[in-house]
């Protein structure tokens, strides 16, 4: 019996998408009259539990090496924090499969599953040796959206313990990665194709510890049973192609929903990063949480404190990278998650005064941040760009006023991000950026000195300092929008009429340490600094200048210093 997925229940135009390469045998879905099961079809096992109940992902104690990303799913009830958002970087969210599907536990008929030969050779080493072997995870998800990567890493599942798993693997894969044995993972390389092997397991974060204890589970299922949501609890075994989905995977895909296999406090039990993480598939995908998964997470978003900052950063970077990034952060302030690991989120709900009324910060925060393009050093200082606006807040007769509240958010970032162990060069920057989001501000018609000033400022960061100051223009008056869109036409402009003139990219004092100690005669220190930075001033107010001036300019500052020759 052969199974096809049909066609309507996916969006095959998607940019993303992945199409079907010649190294990838088909898989079918759907009963086929009259068709037996082929080489490459996949048979499907009948749930044996209500298809509502089962599901995970990876393994989420990823070991530090060649982790891809990938994208996951969720699902869409009424009662969910949601907004209608534009998307940054990525496709509409009108989601994979559309439509209304008749039979909502089976997709409809037409595409076809793809896997990669290389796994289903891999499938039948196994086979030979005794063992279980089966596709599972976001990757058998991806594929019923027909949106894996040709350069996906591959997870697979066994019954063989990782010591026999290595032997399997000796003699057909390329390299072999033990990094992550102690959690029950093997990782390998053949050509091209990464593959992570994990024996069956189940895990529990003990009460008070920030690292899981792991039990090895005795069947598929009961892997299956442990994973985070019912899209990521479906497998295909190995070699034969049999399509495992006990807790309704493909339902939820279609509903475009996200529940948890088993209940969801014991899911968030398993790993509390789990919280987090379903806010960041709500992001990367436009689904909605089932309401149970939301009430658990109000209700144990505590447990997220014993999960390292290190895991929880990672998350946040992802929901930050993903299409519907603000969906996401609604609801990690809905739920009082973001309590936990950004209480500076949730701060800038404000309180609005009935008399001085100012715009949403936390509203427009979410607009910023999917305004600009999926960079992460751009949309973390775009999430943390107004953050300095509680501390500042104060009423004048002027109305409401948040007087340097770039400085003062500035310096809760740098503390923020060192707390989520953000490295230092991601930190600097978004502090720069933060610093720098309201320079534009004072721009009306600046001198090229000016111009010159705000482009050695922000240095490497021009062009996302530039995206930045659009992004925060937020205003719903028509006139003011087109106003300043024109301005930063005219700033943007400018910089690049200079930098053809000057090539400010290159920008540096016309004279260097050694030709200012020489024509001094002094000895290096302090003076040489005090030197070029006054003959860097001058080049910012002047523009270019010839090293014959910049000697005599040189020697006027010396005589001004004391400094004879």
């Amino acid at each position: 019996m052969s199974l096809v997925l049909e066609e309507p229940a996916f969006d095959r135009d998607r940019g993303d998408d992945h199409e079907a390469d010649g190294h990838r045998r088909s898989v079918h879905l759907r009963e086929q009259p009259g068709e037996p099961a082929g080489p490459g079809a996949v048979e499907h096992e009948r749930a044996s539990v209500d298809p509502r109940d089962l599901e995970r992902e990876q393994p989420e104690h990823e070991p530090d090496r060649r982790r891809r990303e990938r994208p996951h799913e969720a699902e869409r009830e009424e009662g969910t924090p949601h907004a209608a958002h534009g998307t940054a970087g990525g496709d509409e969210g009108r989601g994979i499969l559309q439509g209304t599907m008749t039979e909502p536990t089976r997709p409809e008929a037409g595409a076809v599953l793809e896997v990669p030969a290389v796994a289903t050779e891999l499938g039948e080493r196994f086979r030979l040796a005794g063992r279980e072997l089966a596709l599972v995870g976001g990757v058998v998800r991806d594929l019923l959206l027909g949106r894996v990567r040709p350069d996906a890493e591959l997870d697979l599942a066994t019954d063989a313990p990782p010591r026999e798993t290595t032997k399997i693997l000796r003699g057909w894969a390329d390299r072999q990665y033990l990094v992550g044995v102690r959690f029950g993972t093997v990782g390998a390389r053949k050509g091209d194709t990464l593959f992570e092997i994990t024996t069956y397991r189940e895990e529990v974060y003990h009460e008070a510890h920030r690292k899981p204890a792991v039990t090895f589970a005795k069947d598929l299922e009961t892997d299956l049973s442990r994973r985070d949501f019912t899209i990521n609890a479906m497998a295909i075994r190995l070699p034969d192609g049999a399509f495992v989905d006990p807790h309704g995977g493909v339902r939820a895909l279609a509903a475009k929903s996200l529940d948890t296999p088993l209940e969801p406090e014991v899911a968030f039990s398993d790993d509390p990063l789990r919280m987090l993480r379903a806010a960041r598939f709500a992001a990367q995908l436009d689904v909605t949480p089932a309401r149970r998964v939301l009430r658990a997470i109000r209700e144990m978003r505590e447990r997220l404190s014993i999960v390292s900052f290190e895991r929880i950063s990672d998350e946040l970077s992802k929901l930050l990278l993903a299409p519907h990034a603000a969906r996401g952060l609604e609801i990690v302030v809905s739920t009082a998650l973001a309590e936990l690991f950004l209480p500076e989120l949730p701060a800038l709900a404000l309180e609005q005064d009935p008399v001085h009324r100012h715009k949403d910060v936390l509203k427009h925060t979410f607009a910023v941040v999917e305004r600009c393009e999926p960079d992460l050093t751009l949309r973390l200082a775009a999430l943390l760009h107004d953050v300095g606006k509680p501390q500042t807040r104060e009423i004048t007769r002027e109305g409401v006023q948040f007087h340097h509240h770039e400085v003062v958010g500035a310096r809760m970032a740098r503390e923020r991000l060192k707390a989520l162990r953000f490295p230092a060069h991601v930190v600097d920057d978004v502090v720069r950026l933060i610093e720098m989001h309201l320079r534009f501000h004072g721009y009306s018609e600046w001198s090229d000195s000016a111009v010159r000033r705000y482009v050695r400022d922000a240095g490497r960061l021009l062009d996302r300092l530039n995206q930045l100051t659009r992004a925060d223009c937020t205003t719903q008056n028509p006139f003011r929008a087109k106003q300043l869109a024109a301005l930063q036409d005219d700033l943007e402009e400018r910089i690049a009429r200079l930098a053809e003139e000057e090539n400010l990219d290159a920008m540096r004092p016309p004279l260097d340490g050694k030709q200012v100690m020489e024509h001094l005669g002094i000895a290096p220190g302090p003076v040489v600094g005090r030197a070029l930075e006054h003959l860097m001033q001058l080049r910012l107010d002047r523009g270019p200048i010839d090293e014959v001036e910049a000697y005599a300019l040189l020697d006027a500052w010396a005589a001004e210093q004391g400094l004879g020759r």
